[in-house]
């Protein structure tokens, strides 16, 4: 084991992604782990609870400990007191709450600001001739209907490409899918679509073997896909949600 990890157990604060990225992480290194996290299932403001239920089941079959609706209140050297009482022995903590977009800089350019920098359809802000793109940019998704802001370095890099094109006179649509891509042991899972809970689903779910394919739809429509070990339908999933609105940038253009 590398002299860098001889620690023998990590609390780790958060269990999302990132959160259950490093658990799995730190597992497969042999060291024990402790997730505490507010929710009653990890992922599940993203997936739901019925999938953030077999994603815990899935690290708790790994040896990760789980300390949910819960929330830390104090460290003290090595021990974490929770809320509940509970206090857990720790070489070190790793958080993974959530950021916040920085927005002085568009807020002393006097751009408007939505919890991010509000831009169009072309990525262009309220201020002619200034383009943001990436974390910080909330974006009117076509999609959905909704302004979104999307924490992803692929999101990031699809932006900055259509940004670039604007500032050169192309006047480019951003449409592109959001999607999130984690990788859980052998397990991976993803999402195309901003959010989870549209309406009603329909899926194809295969615990037994870990695989999944769960629509979220609105209307008829999916506006979200969940899928465990199943790429192929996840990339079929996105190339359908950008079709339904890729023919209407085509005949405007």
């Amino acid at each position: 084991m590398p002299r860098q990890l001889q620690q023998k157990r990590v609390g780790v604060v958060g269990a999302s992604f990132i959160g259950l990225e490093v658990a799995a992480s730190l597992r497969a290194r042999g060291i024990l782990v402790d997730v505490v996290a507010p929710e009653s299932q990890p992922l599940e403001r993203v997936m739901g609870a019925e999938v953030g239920f077999f994603i815990r089941r899935l690290h708790e079959a790994h040896g990760v400990t789980f300390h949910l609706g819960d929330a830390v209140s104090r460290v003290n050297g090595r021990t974490v007191t929770l809320t509940s009482g509970t206090a857990v022995d720790t070489d070190f903590l790793v958080l993974g709450v959530g950021v916040r977009p920085s927005l002085t800089l568009a807020e002393q350019a006097g751009l408007a600001i939505d919890r991010g920098i509000e831009v169009n359809e072309y990525l262009e802000t309220s201020v002619a001739g200034i383009f943001a793109a990436g974390d910080a940019a909330r974006w009117p998704d076509p999609h959905t209907g909704e302004r979104i802001r999307v924490e992803h370095w692929v999101i990031a890099e699809r932006q900055g490409q259509v940004a670039a094109k604007n500032i050169l006179g192309r006047r480019e649509k951003f449409d592109a899918v959001p999607f999130f891509w984690s990788q859980h042991y052998d397990v991976a899972n993803q999402l195309r679509g901003p959010r989870r809970e549209v309406g009603g689903y329909r899926d194809r779910w295969e615990p037994r073997c870990a695989r999944l394919c769960r629509a979220y739809k609105k209307g008829g429509r999916a506006l979200a896909v969940v899928t465990i070990s199943r790429d192929l339908q996840s990339l079929q999933a996105e190339v359908a949600m950008e079709a339904e609105i890729r023919p209407q940038r085509q005949e405007v253009a």
